[in-house]
């Protein structure tokens, strides 16, 4: 049975890789918030780092598309708290690109971080779980770019699908010690909203959209992977929790007389 103290993660070493703005800073800073140890990734140090009352993220750089950096970041962690608890596999994205003319590199770069790069850094975390007594948990960070189309965006929302299926079936090899979970993220306002959504007016509308009544703020995803990372989730493995806020409209009501008239 879980404890009261579930989403304690005090003493608990989390790595977030890409936490050090957007989804992946709002998770680093709720971990924080939470009592654990946080390592976040990436390939550029930020001017400021994830924190909760003066505890700091320890931030190593890497390129989670390149194995080696991979392993550096798994060994300096292991190294500087003994242990690894939590993988969240977070670092992604695309720029948009036309589906007819994108190339093959352009394609494979975006493949290379989206889906081989959360399945390189889950089996090397998995290596260093299994051997822990209280095993460990992975969440991959999906996109319901990955369970719909994806316009300008089809390398993407081919990985993210890709990603789903990864976190089911290492959901069936990792169990019982490490416990695999896909969180799909639906529109979320972060530093970059503006290169997909427009101005803030924009943005409020895409929101109005949503039947929640906005987009999501990176806390609302953070909040969601520290349940699912925490024991009260601990008979949940190889599943998918779509957090999008009740998605998004099908575009046939916007064109029925009967709902231009409410």
């Amino acid at each position: 049975m879980a404890n009261q103290n579930a989403l304690d993660f005090s003493d608990q070493a989390i790595i977030v890789t890409g936490g050090t703005r957007g989804v992946g800073r709002g998770i680093a800073e709720r971990f924080l918030a939470a009592g654990a140890q946080v390592v976040v990734c990436g390939r550029n140090a930020p001017d400021e780092l994830p924190a909760f009352e003066g505890r700091e993220a320890v931030f190593i750089k890497a390129d989670v598309r390149e194995p080696e950096e991979i392993d550096a970041v798994v060994a300096k962690t292991q190294k500087q708290f003994g242990r690894i608890d939590v993988l969240i596999n977070n670092a992604g994205g695309s720029p948009p690109a036309d589906t007819a003319t994108a190339s093959p590199k352009f394609t494979n770069a975006i493949i290379a971080l989206n889906l081989t790069a959360p399945f390189v850094f889950s089996q090397r975390v998995f290596a260093v779980m299994k051997e822990q007594d209280h095993g460990g948990v992975i969440i991959n960070i999906g996109s319901v770019s990955g369970t719909r189309p994806s316009p300008e965006t089809a390398a993407y929302g081919a990985a993210k699908a890709g990603l789903i299926n990864l976190t089911q079936t290492m959901g069936v090899e990792f169990a019982p010690k490490v416990r695999v979970v896909c969180v799909t993220a639906g529109l979320v306002v972060t530093e970059q909203a503006h290169l997909f959504y427009g101005d803030e007016n924009d943005i409020a509308a895409v929101g109005a959209t949503v039947p929640i009544g906005h987009m999501a703020a990176p806390q609302e995803i953070a909040d969601v992977c520290l349940f699912a990372a925490s024991s009260l989730a601990r008979y949940l493995t190889g599943e998918q929790i779509i957090v999008h806020g009740g998605g998004e409209v099908p575009a046939y009501r916007s064109a029925t007389k009967l709902e231009k008239n409410k």
